[in-house]
């Protein structure tokens, strides 16, 4: 009787689920076999769309300059700036909060050189309070808070490039 009952939980719970559009996530697909990023390999945001891009195992990152020309897509890093700018002062002049900012400039074209992406800005913004007796704590919150922003921006990037029409 209480084998039966579980199992009638178990087939409703699934039955639920599929009816709701449910589904487990799949690697994404991308319009495209072959991509070469230009500086990818000297910043970490080149690093991580690279290790997103290889991770689903249907594209594949050439990383060697002499076979661009096997590439479908190049994705060019231009900008890959990160600033710390004062928001707030204390009355006596003290620094109260920073604002952390990560600004990505990239562009996509095919092989022929006709862009498919032109030359875009992304932006991200985070605020951070400060105080002098918690230093150490706050750089490592600011390195976490930067680590963020560069997986959205590379996030952000990825979809674009899952958005294109095919090759």
């Amino acid at each position: 009787m209480r084998g039966t009952r579980r199992s009638w939980l178990v087939a409703s719970g699934v039955l639920l689920l599929g009816g709701c559009g449910f589904k487990l996530s799949r690697p994404t697909s991308y319009p495209f076999q072959t991509i070469y990023i230009v500086g990818g390999a000297l910043s970490q945001l080149g690093a991580e769309i690279q290790r997103h891009l290889q991770t689903g195992g249907v594209v594949e990152v050439i990383t060697d300059p002499r076979q661009i020309e096997r590439a479908e897509l190049v994705l060019e890093l231009l900008q890959d700036f990160r600033e710390k700018v004062i928001i707030g002062r204390t009355s006596t002049g003290a620094v109260r909060e920073f604002q952390l900012r990560m600004r990505v400039r990239f562009r996509v074209r095919n092989r022929e050189g006709i862009e498919r992406i032109p030359e875009v800005e992304l932006e991200q913004r985070r605020d951070i309070t400060f105080n002098e007796s918690f230093v150490l704590s706050k750089s490592a919150e600011e390195n976490l808070l930067y680590a963020n922003m560069q997986t959205e921006m590379a996030q952000q990037i990825l979809r674009r490039l899952a958005a294109l029409p095919a090759v």
